[in-house]
């Protein structure tokens, strides 16, 4: 119970108490007495007078209520005041400000401003963490009682640190007290020590006795050298020595089995000796040996590569040499490499080297002395650098052309531009001469500025011929070449380039831009067609032509087909817009006399209105190697006009992978005509109506690929035996690996139980392909838990009205979450 009368509440001066209190403080009108106990322990009997005395005195009356710790130091101030002048009493001092001791001050120097734990209190703590901050404390050395508080022992005296600061424990409430260690199954191994921004010169040998460090970061410290001993860290994986005063590292540092992340950075180090663990200065191979540890001391096993793991090394800011670094050593995992501001000088072996590693993707040399000698086509391998993605060779002494031909055996394409954004894949950026960072949209401003300078030049194309080596006389009598008078004369003038247009400038100047003026160009081009097959019909007979003959010549168009790819692409009836727009696809009114619109896409007139004209496509010379046929948004004629021989087992197209019939508006019973039919003369050929899944398994057995996304397709079509064979692979069909169903009309996925039977017990079925079934934007109100079991890599349900399971399974976990969950509801 604290002796020290507590503050009231009103605004007054403290009051002592009535009753006279035992004191171990002299007072003023008590005799002060040297160092006696009788006189430490006196009692104030005429306290009275001084409080009378502080009840007139209003210089000493405080403005606010004290704090306990401000009367306290109140307290204790008075009666220093006391004994230094035994007849000033109270009335010397000035204020609150003078009355704080020393030992108060003194106190709360020692708190840490950023409000952490003591030096000792952070390491106990880390007993129990296996994580230690020592950061920006300015220790002089890593303090030995971490060693003694981790490893039960006393480190061996530092060269550099003679005197240790002491490192008392903290005793504020609420921390942990240095008798409150935590209990043995609490400590865990010391795995992540920084202790970076100190004044640290020397580690300690025993420092190889934390056997699971994985992280060290001392950068921006003092450190000169590494005791050997640091190389038996074995676990580490990153380690931080950048801006620091290093000369040379421990050999076998290069011999670290898991290391991946090395900062070396902004030290004084010449070389990077990668073989020193392994061979000797006479070039003979080092037997490298491996402690297996004792009772008290780790198991330490180097590796017999340099740096097996190794991913990023940053050496830059050094005094290193090529010649200094072992190129035939190199780590095979690098991936990324900074030799920037390095006196590397001439580096052909070393390039040659770099260029042979298959996972380099960032090469720096910024700022350091490399020049065109060391960038020749013969010191590079063929062919170099497979996976580089950036070169920085800024502000060297290396010239653009010399890399240029130094560089032309990559597969990669080589782009020169200094950009904030990253290179895409298949391309390797190269920067060369001054730095001069820009954005992507400045980039594409100068691309522009030069492409339209380049057009509008009158002189941008023109070259100069070559001179004649014959000279003509001059009436002065000197001569003058042929180069000259050519100078003198003006330049022939040149063609300009040709200015590539976008479609909608080619639209805007051929009236194009509104419904109306797209119906007459399309009428016009009608009207075209139609005569250029008028001498066509009276050279052959009616009866034998067929309605689709027009079209049989124009699918052969680059505009529907593509060779590279054999894509067959056919124009949309109708625009694909979800507003609701003309039912009508084109006008069939005659054109104006006046009219004299030339449409760009006069070819779609001749393809036929069908939104699955097999027959006209069969037909082509392409149709033996048609691999994607995209027949998007056709729905002004929902008919598949099939072949008179549809009854083929083998089916047509053999090689058709992927078949595109989006937002074609399709149901469940699609129109189906036959050839002959539709030539037999009759206005309204017969028509049948057939099941769509069933009809495109048979008319496609190479099928991979079907997007039926945005049709009015039911869950009617899905049912066991329709889906059993339109996805399984069978002696006659390769089998389905990408379903798309989005935007339709399905309700339930009934029909996919009868495939998730063949999955109970049996994880791996032979006929089983399909990797992504897309149902999203349906009608589905549940989803089965026996879809869980179907092997798929993509499954998309977004849009349905079912409410379980909840978006976020497969917002968080994906796909294989979300088959997770529904086979964890499996009964």
């Amino acid at each position: 119970m604290s002796r020290i009368p507590q503050p009231s509440s009103s605004r007054s001066t403290l009051r002592p108490p009535t009753t006279p209190v035992k004191s171990r403080i002299a007072t003023s009108t008590s005799p002060v007495r040297a160092k006696t106990p009788t006189s430490t322990r006196a009692v104030t009997p005429t306290r009275p007078k001084v409080v009378e005395k502080q009840k007139t005195s209003p210089a000493r009356e405080p403005a606010a209520t004290m704090s306990i710790k401000e009367a306290i130091a109140l307290k204790r101030a008075e009666a220093k005041k006391a004994q230094k002048s035994s007849g000033g009493g109270l009335d010397n001092l000035g204020g609150l400000e003078d009355a704080l001791p020393a030992d108060i001050n003194k106190s709360s120097e020692e708190d840490d401003l950023l409000g952490r734990l003591s030096v000792r209190d952070t390491i106990e703590q880390a007993r129990s963490t296996g994580s230690l901050n020592l950061a920006t404390r300015s220790l002089p050395c890593l303090p030995s009682i971490l060693y003694e508080i981790h490893l039960g022992l006393t480190p061996d005296p530092l060269k550099s640190v003679p005197t240790e600061p002491a490192y008392p424990a903290s005793e504020k409430p609420g921390r942990r007290r240095t008798g409150d260690k935590p209990a043995w199954f609490e400590a865990q191994d010391l795995t992540v020590l920084k202790a970076w921004n100190n004044d640290i010169q020397e580690i300690q040998h025993e420092i190889s006795l934390f056997g699971s460090l994985k992280t060290v970061d001392l950068h921006k410290n003092k450190l000169i050298s590494l005791p050997n001993s640091f190389a038996d860290l074995t676990s580490l994986t990153v380690l931080d020595l950048s801006h620091n005063a290093l000369t040379s590292l421990p050999e076998k540092i290069f011999a670290l089995p898991e290391l991946t992340t090395l900062n070396i950075s902004h030290n004084q180090l010449t070389a990077l000796p990668f073989n020193a663990p392994f061979v000797d200065s006479s070039g003979r191979p080092k037997r490298i040996q491996s402690n297996s540890g004792g009772f008290f001391t780790p198991a330490v096993t180097h590796s017999t590569t340099p740096l097996p793991h190794l991913l990023i090394l940053d050496a830059s800011h050094n005094k290193i040499t090529s010649s200094g670094i072992h190129h035939e050593h190199v780590p095979v995992s690098l991936t990324k490499l900074d030799l920037s501001a390095n006196p590397l000088g001439p580096s052909q072996q070393l390039l040659r080297s770099l260029s042979s590693l298959k996972r380099l993707k960032e090469l720096k040399f910024e700022r350091s002395e490399v020049g065109d000698d060391s960038f020749t086509s013969a010191s590079f391998s063929s062919p170099p650098f497979v996976a580089l993605r950036l070169l920085d060779l800024s502000e060297t002494q290396a010239n653009l052309d010399v890399v240029k031909e130094a560089l032309k055996a990559m597969k990669q394409e080589l782009n020169f531009d200094f950009s904030t954004e990253d290179p895409p894949e298949g391309v390797t950026r190269v920067l060369v001469g001054k730095k001069v960072l820009k954005e992507p949209w400045e980039l594409e401003l100068e691309r522009r500025a030069k492409a339209k300078t380049a057009a509008t030049s009158g002189f941008g194309d023109w070259e100069e011929p070559a001179a004649p080596s014959r000279s003509t006389p001059t009436p002065s009598g000197r001569s003058s070449s042929a180069s000259q008078v050519k100078a003198s004369s003006p330049p022939p003038p040149a063609k300009p380039k040709e200015v590539v247009k976008e479609a909608w400038e080619i639209e805007a100047e051929q009236g194009l831009l509104t419904e109306g003026g797209r119906r007459r160009a399309r009428a016009a081009a009608a009207a075209a067609a139609k005569e250029q097959a008028q001498p066509a019909s009276n050279a052959s007979s009616p009866s034998s032509q067929s309605s689709f003959s027009v079209a049989s010549s124009g699918l052969s168009n680059p505009q529907f087909y593509t060779q590279s790819t054999q894509t067959l692409k056919l124009p949309a009836s109708t625009p694909p817009t979800k507003a609701a727009g003309h039912a009508r696809a084109f006008s069939m009114a005659a054109p104006s006399a006046s009219s004299s619109f030339s449409s760009a896409r006069t070819e779609d007139l001749v393809v036929p209105t069908p939104t699955l004209p097999l027959s006209v496509i069969v037909a082509q010379p392409f149709a033996q190697a048609l691999r994607v046929l995209i027949l998007a948004n056709r729905r002004m004629d929902r008919i598949f006009a099939l072949p008179s021989f549809s009854n083929s087992i083998s089916g047509f197209l053999p090689n058709l992978e992927e078949l595109d019939l989006e937002g074609c508006n399709l149901n469940d019973l699609v129109p189906v005509i036959q050839a002959s039919d539709a030539t037999a003369g009759t206005n309204s050929p017969p028509r049948s109506n057939e099941l769509i899944i069933p009809t495109l398994t048979k008319l496609f057995p190479s099928l991979r690929t079907l997007n039926l996304s945005y049709n009015a397709i039911t869950s009617s079509s899905l049912t066991p035996d329709a889906l059993s064979t339109l996805i399984l692979a069978s002696p006659h069909r390769k089998g389905l690996r990408h379903l798309r169903l989005r935007g339709n009309r399905i309700s339930d996925l009934d029909g996919f139980l009868g495939l998730a039977e063949s999955f109970k017990g049996n994880r791996q079925v032979p006929e089983w392909k399909l990797e992504e079934l897309d149902l999203r934007d349906n009608e589905i109100g549940k989803l089965p838990p026996e879809l869980g079991l179907l092997p798929l890599d993509v499954f998309l349900v977004d849009g349905n009205t079912f409410r379980v399971p909840q978006r976020r399974v497969w917002e968080r976990e994906g796909t294989k979450g979300l088959l997770s969950w529904l086979r964890g509801r499996i009964e």
